[in-house]
């Protein structure tokens, strides 16, 4: 197979509540560069990171006086268009992503579809509402504004755990894992993999 460039994009976003600036490179290495002013978020980012072999830098001013919500929103916004354009045309990818990861007592589930039809679907409840000062219901909404912006189908399921921190973190490790399994390339794989001939 002939030398492929890096997948990478960079998206920038500003409204009135929020000015990001966001890069990611599938094709990196774990490496990560976050300013976001929500450092559980950024802990989460950097799991993604690194289980998912993608290097993400991120630069976020949000409106946390008020709360994190709008932040982590545009965040997710971001960076799923990131990866679809990184993606490009997805030419050799192997398209579908599976893992579980267990974090100590709990046990996450994401199964991905880069199929360019945006669906979510959560499945779990976090003990705690909040871990430190980040709300537990941005979870969802960050996976979910992902999923739109990446036109992937995506189902987050979180089996079971009694731990708050460990049910999330394993979610986000879950995910990166995926979208790398499902963003390699397999050399098997002539044009997209889709009867449609396009995804």
């Amino acid at each position: 197979m002939s030398e492929r460039q890096a997948r990478a994009a960079t998206v920038t976003r500003t409204t009135a509540e929020t000015d990001i600036a966001l890069t990611c490179n599938l094709d990196g290495r774990g490496h990560v560069k976050l300013d976001t002013g929500v450092p559980f978020l950024e802990h989460m980012l950097t799991l993604l990171a690194k289980h998912g072999q993608m290097d993400l830098e991120v630069k976020a001013r949000g409106d946390l006086e008020i709360d994190a919500h709008h932040t982590v929103e545009d965040i997710g916004i971001c960076l799923g268009r990131a990866i679809r354009e990184a993606l490009a045309d997805k030419r050799g990818i192997k398209r579908y992503g599976a893992v579980y990861v267990p974090m100590d007592e709990a046990l996450a589930q994401v199964v991905l579809d880069l199929s360019d039809r945006p669906h979510f679907v959560f499945r779990g409840e976090f003990p705690q509402p909040r871990v430190g000062e980040f709300d537990t219901e941005l979870v969802h909404e960050f996976f979910w504004k992902l999923a739109l912006e990446a036109r992937m189908t995506l189902h987050v399921i979180v089996h079971y755990g009694r731990n708050t921190h460990h049910m999330i973190e394993a979610c986000f490790k879950a995910f990166g894992r995926a979208l790398d399994e499902a963003s390699n390339y397999d050399p098997r794989v002539q044009g997209v993999p889709s009867t449609k001939g396009v995804l």
